[in-house]
């Protein structure tokens, strides 16, 4: 019986083991599996460097607001740009506009994002542009009430005495 006994023990072994190995070996199968995938995009771009001195940009002033033109005038001087001088629109703009001669797009671009202007308000140069003339210029920017209208102060010309008067004395606060 000790022998019947072991037999027993020995198939209902085999048995679960079988049984145990086809659920494993199915699980294990779906899980080692792997399928790896490697794609490569190569990108092309072209960088172009736009010298501001070698542009001509034309700021016209497109609204009722006094000294527009005047202050985008200086404030892209500062960043290197020619300009001429500053000259009032032929007609009221709605909003601001940046026209570009051919093959000035790129410069066109970068002055409307340095005065933070849309990509969108950047536009090929034609007839119709409210100024008096483009003739000569790379760049013409028409200001409109969306950009004068961000509240402007003129700039000091003598920034060492934009400060007058004596200092002040800090005082700590009460108690």
């Amino acid at each position: 019986m000790r022998r019947f006994s072991i037999a027993v023990a020995c198939i209902a072994a085999l048995v679960l083991a079988g049984f145990a190995g086809a659920i494993l070996s199915g699980h294990l199968k779906s899980g080692s599996t792997t399928t790896t995938t490697t794609s490569h995009v190569s990108l092309s771009t072209t960088t172009s460097t736009v010298v501001h001195s070698s542009v001509k940009v034309l700021v016209a002033n497109g609204t009722q607001e006094a000294n527009a033109a005047g202050h985008f005038t200086q404030q892209l001087q500062q960043q290197g740009w020619s300009l001429s001088s500053p000259v009032n629109a032929t007609a009221t703009a709605s909003s601001t506009a940046v026209y570009y001669a051919p093959g000035q797009q790129a410069a066109a671009a970068l002055v409307a994002s340095e005065l933070g202007v849309p990509a969108s308000a950047v536009q090929p140069l034609s007839a119709t542009v409210p100024v008096p003339t483009t003739t000569g210029l790379d760049v013409v920017v028409v200001i409109g009430p969306d950009l004068a209208g961000q509240g402007f102060r003129p700039r000091p010309s003598r920034p060492d005495r934009a400060i007058s008067g004596r200092s002040a004395r800090l005082r700590p606060p009460a108690r």
